[in-house]
């Protein structure tokens, strides 16, 4: 009987099986990798692990402070959205001053300031790839907003005690270069603290402890403008020019209220008014001038006036201007070469990209003296 011959098709059909589920595996492997390569993940200043669009270029700040920090940053054609209380044009909040007409042309996504929230719905509407985010106080929240929209949420942080050169700044400007593609730009912004913080920190280093001056810092925002009573434990330019602040003594950090008797008891060498809550203290000095005569710095023509910063979060640049103001008052020897108004304008063309010092003279005052109502 003649066999019949074992056909070679079943062979033939695994064989191309194997090739197709090879270039099908390959394919999933190459799809794979180009997702992965479309995407990148950064941790937030909550720890929280977020994956960003690798070619991430459209934007929205949501909370007190984000949007300042991406100014220094980040390009302002890439928002796409802003909250309402950014356009209203907030004096002494230089960063807002000089881009009001780009902020202006934005559409709304949400009321924003100190008693805002994020709103998801409006924030839909301009479909950002990236939200950062200033409101979310925990981990919670942040996911909470991200998971409503859809889009990312990346944290960003000033830190404890809106301190001028805290690392949660610096690292939140990093964060904001990565994410916006300008990581060489945040370097410079890093760089340019860093070198401020240097030079203050080293004019001041070989000042012996008995001739530091002891300071207070009165009239210090606080939801508004405040009297001679507002003031700050572990306070960031007294920090950094290593003073003695009287505040300290309290042991408590931040803002704080103190009974103005207690000025009496301390009776700083030097006080500085901050002119957000000038106003409030010319009218107390009027009622009550013998009080004040009645402290040394008053007496001594030590009363002195500082730039306002603690305007929606800490505006770094008018910080650091205080900060070197405060050093010609306090150190003549070790600031001589420091004129505090071309210092202004130097560090706001630096961090900002314009002179801003006239604006601040015009809203409020220049660097100076207290004066009494004329």
């Amino acid at each position: 009987m003649k066999m019949k011959q074992k056909s070679k098709k079943w062979p033939t059909f695994l064989a191309f099986l194997l090739i197709l589920t090879l270039m099908t595996a390959c394919s999933s492997n190459d799809i794979k990798d180009d997702v992965e390569e479309k995407v990148i993940t950064v941790t937030d200043m909550l720890g929280r692990k977020v994956e960003i669009p690798q070619d991430a270029d459209q934007f929205v700040n949501v909370g007190v402070g984000a949007l300042r920090l991406y100014t220094y940053v980040a390009p302002l054609d890439q928002l796409v959205g802003i909250e309402k209380k950014e356009t209203e044009g907030q004096t002494g909040v230089p960063y807002s001053v000089m881009n009001q007409s780009i902020f202006e042309s934005l559409p709304i996504i949400g009321q924003g300031g100190p008693t805002g929230t994020a709103d998801p719905e409006q924030i839909l509407t301009v479909a950002p790839d990236v939200i950062f985010n200033t409101y979310a106080m925990d981990a919670a929240s942040a996911d909470e907003l991200q998971e409503k929209t859809g889009i990312p949420v990346v944290v960003l942080s000033y830190g404890e005690n809106g301190g001028i050169f805290n690392q949660e700044i610096l690292d939140s400007l990093r964060l904001i270069g990565i994410i916006t593609g300008e990581e060489e730009h945040a370097e410079e912004v890093v760089a340019i603290l860093k070198e401020y913080e240097a030079d203050l920190t080293t004019r001041t280093s070989q000042i012996k402890e008995e001739d530091k001056p002891t300071v207070y810092i009165g009239a210090l925002g606080n939801k508004g403008p405040q009297g001679i009573e507002s003031t700050q434990g572990d306070y960031s330019l007294t920090n950094i020019l290593q003073v003695n602040n009287v505040v300290d003594q309290t042991g408590k950090k931040g803002s704080l209220m103190i009974d103005k008797e207690q000025l009496l008891t301390w009776d700083p060498e030097y006080i500085f008014i901050d002119l957000d809550g000038y106003q409030i203290v010319q009218k107390d000095y009027e009622k009550n001038t013998a009080f004040y005569q009645s402290l040394t710095a008053f007496k001594n023509d030590h009363v002195h006036v500082q730039l306002p910063f603690i305007l929606l979060r800490t505006n770094v640049e008018t910080a650091i201007a205080d900060a070197y103001y405060m050093g010609t008052v306090l150190y003549p020897q070790e600031f001589k070469d420091i004129d505090p108004e071309k210092k202004a304008d130097e560090i706001y063309t630096k961090l900002l990209g314009k002179p801003f010092y006239e604006q601040m003279v015009q809203d409020y005052s220049e660097f100076g003296k207290f004066k009494t109502q004329e």
